[in-house]
């Protein structure tokens, strides 16, 4: 990464590469805050967004935007961020061992980049991902949208045991997928 991207656009320092790229793996499929990315590695925002939209076209991260289409509630409207290769994840944060996976906080978040990265490799290309989240918390980790008549709501989780809970519910009624897993 240190000699590749400098060829392909900005030049970034190593230090600040590393130092954003943990701060990436730390964000795994949460919401772009490029103001408190930029505070702490002392870059503006405006370079973030660059640095992001680099890592996007090099297919090194996923930005899922939200879905927002119609719809008349208070929305969380920033993308999200996923680093496309969960062993790039889970080496930038020294995660060495299964064990040492399921015991970070990252596990959860980390599965569901893999499988969105699972998911997009076997789609047509024309289908749309997007998340959907209201301030209210309802909230659908992946909406797959097949043209204007077909939507798909997916939910991802962790865990041995698994529920679909209220906000997958509230959130499959204000977007009507025609299906919902």
């Amino acid at each position: 990464m240190e000699r590749d991207i400098p060829q392909l656009g900005p030049r970034i320092p190593a230090e600040t590469l590393e130092r954003f790229w943990t701060m990436l793996a730390h964000s795994q499929g949460t919401n772009i805050n490029a103001s408190k990315l930029a505070a702490n590695i002392e870059v503006s925002s405006v370079s973030i967004a660059r640095y992001i939209d680099l890592l996007v076209d090099l297919l090194l991260i996923r930005k899922v935007q939200p879905y927002t289409a119609n719809i008349k509630k208070r929305l969380v409207k920033s993308p999200r961020i996923y680093v496309r290769d969960s062993g790039i994840t889970h080496a930038l944060l020294n995660i060495r061992s299964y064990n040492d996976l399921l015991g970070h906080p990252i596990v959860g978040k980390s599965w569901e980049g893999f499988v969105i990265e699972n998911i997009m490799s076997v789609l047509p290309p024309r289908v749309r991902a997007y998340y959907y989240r209201t301030a209210g918390g309802a909230e659908i980790d992946l909406v797959l949208e097949f043209g204007v008549n077909e939507k798909w709501a997916i939910e991802i989780k962790k865990g041995t045991s698994f529920s679909l809970g209220r906000g997958f519910h509230e959130a499959c009624a204000d977007i009507q997928p025609q299906k919902n897993l």
